[in-house]
Formats: structure tokens, C-alpha cells, sequence
């Protein structure tokens, strides 16, 4: 069954889920509170979660203060940085290596290459030449138009035609041409 089907089938056994809204976290941690899901299951496993503090700095490399770790935050997120400034403030970069946080203004959030990595083909067997598709750089991301081109390495480039918001690391991209899904892969490194 689809979807549709089976909230009607709900609908019609008088089941309160059947107008539950679709759920695109991790819908099993309570309250929402990763931290604290993290530093749980950790602690069950017996271990301990690696030091990732580190600074939080501006794109200019000003320091704005400390920060407890790096899995605190996503790129893109404006609240829960524990500063304050005149204006609002972005995670921008994460370097997980450095524990450095790097937050900016919204204009700073914006890209139109990436460089994906460990792409999986679908529609086609290979990338010989550049081609055009759409790409989708996360679940709610409307799919851009974009040119997909071989880089180093088994690598991919995307250079959208107009800058993406947010575009991060480690997250999947998806190339599409209509309906039809072209390939994927994940993030490795995005370009202004």
C-alpha cells in the first residue's frame, strides 16, 4: 500500500494517526533533545563522547567564544549559538577536525558548487560528459537546476544556476532528470 492508502484505511478504523503529520527527524529521541540521546546511549554502551569543544568564530576568524561541541550544531542553524551579536547569526562551517565553529551572516550560507563524493548511478551506467539534471540537496530542498560535471577522483561536481542555501557536508545530493532519478551521492565540500 501507499501512503495515502493506508491513512485512509486509519481514517476509516478511527485511528488518531491518520492525521498525524509525516516525521523527517528521528522520530524515537524524546523531546527532540539529541544531546542528551547521544550522551545516553554512550553512556549505556560505555563510552564516552570525544571532546569536540572548540571556538566560535566569525568568517573573518574573530573569536566569539567557546563552544562545547561540535555535535551542538548544523550548518544553517541560527538558534542556540550562545552568543549575541546586532544581528543574526548562522552556522556557516563545521571542522570537526579544529572543533571550530564558524558562524556569519545569511548571505554566507549561500553556494553554487559542491563537490560530492560516492556517487551511486542509477539512470546511467556512468558521467561521461557534463549533463543537466536537477539536484536536491536535502529533504525539503526544492530540486535546482544544475550542471553535474567529473571532478577529481571519482568525484562529481554540482555548479547550480543559482546559489544554494545551506548546502552541508556529509548530507546526501540527489540529481534528477524529471521524474527520473539520475544518481547520488554525499557532500564533501562546498564553493561559494
Amino acid at each position: 500500500m501507499k501512503k495515502p492508502q493506508v491513512r485512509e484505511l486509519a481514517r476509516e478504523h478511527h485511528l488518531a494517526l491518520a492525521e498525524k503529520p509525516d516525521s523527517q527527524e528521528i522520530c524515537f529521541v524524546p523531546g527532540g533533545d539529541y544531546k542528551r540521546f547521544i550522551d545516553a546511549y554512550l553512556t549505556e554502551q560505555g563510552e564516552q563522547l570525544p571532546d569536540t569543544s572548540g571556538e566560535l568564530v566569525t568568517t573573518d576568524g574573530k573569536v566569539l567564544g567557546h563552544h562545547e561541541g561540535i555535535h551542538n550544531f548544523t550548518v544553517g542553524q541560527r538558534k542556540g549559538l550562545g552568543v549575541a551579536t546586532g544581528s543574526p547569526l548562522y552556522v556557516i562551517n563545521i571542522n570537526g577536525a579544529e572543533g571550530k565553529v564558524t558562524v556569519g551572516g545569511n548571505d554566507d550560507l549561500l553556494s553554487r558548487t559542491l563537490i560530492a563524493h560516492k556517487v551511486n548511478w542509477i539512470a546511467i551506467d556512468e558521467l561521461r560528459e557534463p549533463i543537466r539534471v536537477t539536484a536536491k540537496i536535502r529533504h525539503r530542498h526544492e530540486p535546482a537546476p544544475a550542471v553535474l560535471e567529473n571532478a577529481l577522483n571519482g568525484e562529481v561536481r554540482v555548479t547550480f544556476d543559482q546559489p544554494q542555501r545551506a548546502i552541508t557536508p556529509g548530507q546526501a545530493v540527489v540529481f534528477y532528470d524529471g521524474d527520473l532519478v539520475v544518481g547520488g551521492g554525499w557532500i564533501a565540500e562546498t564553493a561559494r
